[in-house]
């Protein structure tokens, strides 16, 4: 069984709509819907915002579901302004941008784990980019053209790149200018997913997160970031997971 999570129930809503067979069970606040997902047994949760949240209920479908890998599905701000609204992240390595136990440690080392970052499935997310770039090179087969034009969405491209999360909204320039200049590589921020990595990597359970971008820090835009989430990035999440397991099926 794979496991999808999404931080808020608007990225989970078409994949939970696509499930046959489907069944639902509530636990510690969240809802865990089972069945099949294009071929692939699964449960999907709406996560809850932040490391804490996502943490708790990825190790719930780890040690409740037995799942054999896990799937991280949202939005991101980014920080390298090359990307824009409507590019998609593929994670590499996940960092927890608000650890900081100096001077025991260096900043961002996870206590007694030894390690800054925790990286993705490699195979899982070489699936993942694949399906992305194929969904990305029509997205009309599941954004409606208004909204494409809405968002302007053109040409939308997908990146390996490496993410941070932490339990803090980053929304100015002033915000990252430490994190950066740490972290050059950085793409993209979030609220999840480094906490997903660390409870998958001590159970030693293989993740992809796949983030896609709502806004990028610093740049102000008059776009409504949750329309764009209901119209374009649930789309998206529905549309690349059926890639990816369309893929699976044909191994």
């Amino acid at each position: 069984m794979i496991g999808i999570m999404g931080a808020m129930q608007e990225e989970i809503a078409h994949l939970v709509e696509a499930l046959t067979e489907h069944k639902q069970e509530t636990s510690g606040m969240r809802t865990y819907h089972t069945g099949t997902l294009y071929g692939q047994p699964v449960v999907i949760v709406f996560s809850r915002w932040g490391k804490v949240a996502a943490a708790a209920t990825a190790t719930h479908l780890l040690l409740h579901y037995r799942v054999s890998e896990l799937i991280f599905t949202g939005v991101a701000g980014a920080v390298d302004h090359d990307l824009r609204m409507g590019d998609v992240v593929v994670g590499n390595r996940l960092f927890q941008h608000d650890m900081d136990a100096r001077p025991l440690m260096k900043k961002y080392e996870i206590p007694l784990l030894k390690r800054k970052f925790f990286e993705t499935n490699a195979p899982l997310s070489d699936l993942a980019f694949k399906a992305t770039r194929e969904f990305l090179s029509d997205i009309s087969v599941e954004v409606k053209p208004e909204k494409a034009t809405l968002f302007g969405l053109k040409e939308p491209r997908v990146i390996r790149g490496n993410i941070a999360s932490g339990d803090r909204f980053i929304a100015k320039n002033s915000d990252i200018s430490e994190m950066m200049s740490l972290l050059p590589d950085l793409a993209c921020v979030e609220m999840e997913g480094a906490a997903v990595a660390q409870v998958c990597f001590e159970h030693d359970v293989p993740f992809t997160v796949i983030r896609t971008i709502s806004d990028v820090v610093g740049i102000h835009s008059e776009t409504d970031v949750m329309e764009f989430i209901h119209a374009v990035a649930s789309n998206y999440s529905n549309g690349i997971i059926r890639n990816l397991f369309r893929y699976k099926n044909e191994e």
